[in-house]
């Protein structure tokens, strides 16, 4: 029986496990980087080691150092969560060499799986159909995917439409392969456009018995990254659905298979193509809990523990969909800061690794929550869903919670016609999202939010007085001039108030207003830190910037600055001083969350100066480089 059990991991998985291992009265062990000193999943364990560094390959990649916190609190077992180890074979040969137990599948079966190569000629084997794979040579026929062969979540993976591309693309891969996973190595295959994204959950235990507890749709994706999924699948037939889980019967069984694991195919029509397979719990495991009712951590524990499952898994009820809050902005570059409030109300699931008051770092991925809705319907699902996530109070980064908003009410989901080109330029889901929280107040009410934003730090000034503190706010003896507040974003006249409106209260954090014989209450935020003011209410979120009256100097930055989006780390320049560049043209790269990002020219011009080199750590906002526009 384990006693104590060490998560190889970090945020949201490691709470997550930690929960089950609570119901079950196992002890519990975190290990945390220097940047997670302070995060929740380390205050949820019941002891904690530390592992120097920042870098994921000086710390949560750093087999030696975990095995020796396993050590050095004295662990029974280990469970390596998703990400990081959690599919490394050699990680889990050590775990067993060091006489603990390993919740996972045997090192040979992630060996099998780890290279999609390998993985991708064993399912022909055992007869899952595959796509064919391309040499490493420029493919004759475009598009073409180049994906990284030890890994997953988007990373080292690059859709390549034309031969000239290919090269950059196919090294580009390589590079962010390695970092994430410490392997270059890549493989091509074609390009199966508008395809599902479809996954089966398998799990089998050491005794023959092989459960499939159905399939997920994943199809909803931004950067080759899952941002809604959902059980069952909205959009594929019940012999087609028979067919995949025989599939990931099959597979599972080829390579002798243990615990937790999930089989992915592309489904075009009637054709199914074999992706990968997933040697770990998925990121979107509650999906499949709420409707099978079961919990996939406890289950992998017995299994580790060497309990049978029963020869059946229980059937499905109801309809479950998850999104991913993301920190990132309108162009889903990751943000990092702190979140000063998290909050998600509403009869949802919220599995996060963050709190209000959080710090999200640029070294890890910038998931902030996976928030989960069930219901007896795939529309009460859903409907629950918008209805938290508009409700919710998210304060301090942009997050992509109005996209999520987005797609759940977009026509096209709701009719379930989802496919892996759902969130492209041509998609269903037109433009990149706003990133930040917008309004979307009722017609004729589009002022409320700032009108509340006003009289709340009109009453939050009126308490802070130290004269007179009785008196109204802004009182004269002779008024001359209405009182107004300026935000960069609107003005508004608080004082006398338009026509038709009436303050039924008014506090420095709640602000209720009747308009139109219609009432409203704000839920109103100011931090200084951010010099930020949010208004939340039952029609979404209006962010709002106040203008100072005596602005303090601000630092210009010359006219065609490039500026660094994120902080990160310069991982090359592809230009000189001197250099003419088209619009478009690679600058740089940022490498920031265990991804590449390309700095392109916003126009025409020549590289007048280069203000950094390769391996330099910036901020956000640091001028990279100058292109003067123009072409002499």
């Amino acid at each position: 029986m384990i006693t104590r059990l060490l998560v190889a991991n970090r945020g949201e998985i490691a709470r997550r496990v930690f929960r089950t291992c609570r119901s079950l009265g196992i002890s519990t062990a975190a290990v945390f980087s220097d940047p997670d000193a302070d995060a929740p999943h380390v205050a949820e364990a019941d002891l904690a080691v530390r592992l120097p560094g920042a870098r994921p390959a000086d710390t949560y990649l750093d087999i030696g150092r975990v095995l020796d916190a396993c050590r050095a609190i004295g662990a029974d077992a280990v469970h390596p969560g998703y990400g990081f180890l959690s599919e490394n074979a050699d990680f889990a040969r050590a775990v067993l060499e060091a006489g603990l137990v390993w919740v996972g599948p045997p090192p040979e079966a992630i060996a099998a799986m780890g290279s999609k190569i390998e993985a991708k000629r064993l399912m022909a084997e055992a007869g899952v159909p595959v796509l064919p794979s391309l040499g490493p040579e420029a493919p004759g026929e475009f598009p073409v995917l180049v994906k990284a062969s030890a890994g997953g979540g988007g990373r080292g993976m690059r859709i390549v439409r034309e031969a000239g591309e290919f090269d950059r693309e196919l090294e580009s891969a390589r590079r962010e392969s390695a970092a994430a996973f410490g392997d270059g190595t890549v493989f091509v295959e074609p390009l199966l456009e508008a395809a599902r994204h479809v996954e089966v959950q398998v799990l089998a235990d050491r005794h023959g018995t092989v459960w499939v507890l159905g399939e997920r749709e994943c199809s909803v994706q931004r950067r080759h990254q899952k941002v809604v999924e959902e059980c069952p699948s909205p959009g594929i037939t019940a012999e087609l659905r028979e067919r995949l889980c025989e599939a990931a019967v099959r597979a599972a069984r080829k390579i002798g298979y243990v615990g937790a694991g999930t089989v992915e195919f592309l489904v075009k029509g009637d054709r199914v193509a074999f992706l990968e397979m997933n040697t770990r719990l998925q990121v979107e495991h509650p999906v499949t809990e709420l409707v099978y009712g079961v919990d996939l951590v406890r289950l992998q524990l017995e299994v580790a523990e060497g309990a049978p499952l029963p020869a059946e898994p229980p059937p499905p009820a109801g309809h479950a969909v998850e999104v991913r809050l993301y920190a990132e902005d309108g162009d889903y570059l990751p943000q990092s800061g702190m979140l000063r409030r998290f909050e998600v109300p509403g009869d949802v699931r919220v599995d996060s690794g963050v709190e209000s008051g959080s710090v999200i770092s640029p070294y890890y991925d910038p998931m902030l929550a996976k928030i989960i809705g069930y219901g007896s319907s795939r529309a009460e699902a859903v409907r629950k869903l918008v209805g938290a996530l508009r409700r919710a109070r998210l304060h301090g980064l942009a997050t992509n919670r109005d996209l999520l908003v987005k797609i759940l009410m977009n026509p096209a989901f709701v009719a379930g016609d989802t496919h892996t080109g759902f969130l492209s330029p041509d998609g269903p889901v037109h433009g990149a999202h706003p990133g930040h929280p917008q309004d979307t107040t009722a017609p004729g009410h589009e002022q409320l939010p700032v009108l509340a934003a006003a009289l709340a730090m009109a009453a939050a000034n009126r308490r802070r007085a130290k004269v007179l503190p009785s008196l109204p706010g802004g009182w004269r003896n002779v008024r001359s001039q209405p009182r107004r507040a300026r935000f960069e974003e609107a003005e508004v006249v608080y004082d006398p108030l338009p026509d038709g409106v009436a303050v039924i209260s008014a506090e420095p954090y709640e602000v209720v207003l009747e308009s139109g014989g219609v009432r409203q209450t704000f839920q109103v935020a100011q931090y200084d830190e951010d010099g930020k003011v949010y208004v939340d209410h039952a029609g979404g979120c209006a962010e709002l910037t106040p203008v100072p009256r005596l602005p303090e100097p601000v630092e210009h930055v010359a006219p065609g600055s490039l500026l660094a989006p994120m902080p990160g780390s310069v991982l090359r320049v592809e230009v000189e001083p001197g250099e003419r560049v088209v619009k478009g043209q690679a600058v740089l790269v940022l490498e920031a969350m265990k991804m590449e990002h390309r700095i392109a020219a916003p126009s025409d011009g020549v590289v007048s100066g280069v203000h950094v080199e390769k391996g330099q750590q910036v901020e956000a906002g640091a001028v990279l480089a100058i292109i003067q526009e123009g072409t002499s």
